[in-house]
C-alpha cells in the first residue's frame, strides 16, 4: 500500500510542477499577499488533482469518454475565467494587495483556484491517460484512494516549495517592480485564457 501513496505523490508533484497560467496565478499572489495565501490556493490545485487522480484510476475510459464530450465547454469556462483573472490582475496595484487580500480570504483563494484547476480539461486528460497506462482502472477503490491521496500530496508538496520561495524573493521587490509583475503576469494570464477560448470555439 505505501507504494501507492509513493506512486501518487511523484504523480502529483511531476504534474504540478511545469508552470502553466495555474502556476503564474500562485506565484502572483505569493508575490502581492504573502507565500501563506499563495500555497493555500495552491492546495485548491492539489484538491482537484486528487479528485482527479481518484476519477481517472476508477473509471479511466469513461471519465476520458465524458471529457471528449465536455471539452469545449470547460474550455470556454475556463478561458473566460483565466481572462478575467488576468485582467484583474493587470489593473491590481501594489499598495491594494492588502486590502484585496481581507476581502477576498483564504477561502476564496482555495475556492477560486479549485473551481479553475476543475474546468481544466487538460488537467483531467493527463491523469486519465497516466492512471491507463498504470492500469490503475484495475486496481481496488482502496488502493486508488491512495495513489489519490498521494497525488494530492505531491501536488500540495510542490505548490509549497514554489511559493515559499517566491515569497522569500518578495522581500527584495519593490513597489516598481510588483507593479510590473502585475502587469506582464496578467497579461500573460489573459493570453492563456484566451488561448484556451480559441482552442475551444474552433
Amino acid at each position: 500500500m505505501t507504494l501507492y501513496l509513493i506512486t501518487g505523490g511523484v504523480l502529483g508533484f511531476s504534474i504540478a510542477a511545469p508552470v502553466g497560467p495555474i502556476g503564474l496565478l500562485c506565484i502572483r499572489r505569493s508575490l502581492t499577499e504573502g507565500s501563506l495565501r499563495g500555497f493555500v490556493g495552491g492546495l485548491g490545485v492539489a484538491t482537484a488533482d486528487a479528485v482527479f487522480a481518484f476519477l481517472g484510476g476508477i473509471a479511466t475510459a469513461s471519465l476520458a469518454e465524458w471529457v471528449a464530450g465536455v471539452r469545449p465547454l470547460l474550455g470556454i469556462v475556463g478561458g473566460l475565467f483565466l481572462i478575467y483573472l488576468g485582467a484583474q490582475a493587470m489593473r491590481t496595484h501594489p499598495t491594494s494587495s492588502v486590502a484585496d487580500r481581507r476581502a477576498r480570504g483564504a477561502l476564496g483563494c482555495y475556492l477560486s483556484m479549485l473551481a479553475l484547476t476543475l474546468t481544466n480539461p487538460m488537467t483531467i486528460l493527463s491523469f486519465a491517460a497516466v492512471f491507463a497506462t498504470l492500469g490503475a482502472a484495475s486496481s481496488s477503490p482502496a488502493a486508488t484512494a491512495l495513489l489519490a491521496l498521494g497525488v494530492f500530496a505531491g501536488s500540495a508538496a510542490w505548490w509549497l516549495i514554489l511559493c515559499t520561495l517566491t515569497g522569500v524573493a518578495r522581500r527584495v521587490i519593490g513597489q516598481a517592480q510588483m507593479h510590473w509583475i502585475n502587469r506582464v503576469s496578467g497579461l500573460v494570464i489573459v493570453l492563456f485564457g484566451g488561448y484556451g477560448l480559441w482552442k475551444s470555439l474552433v
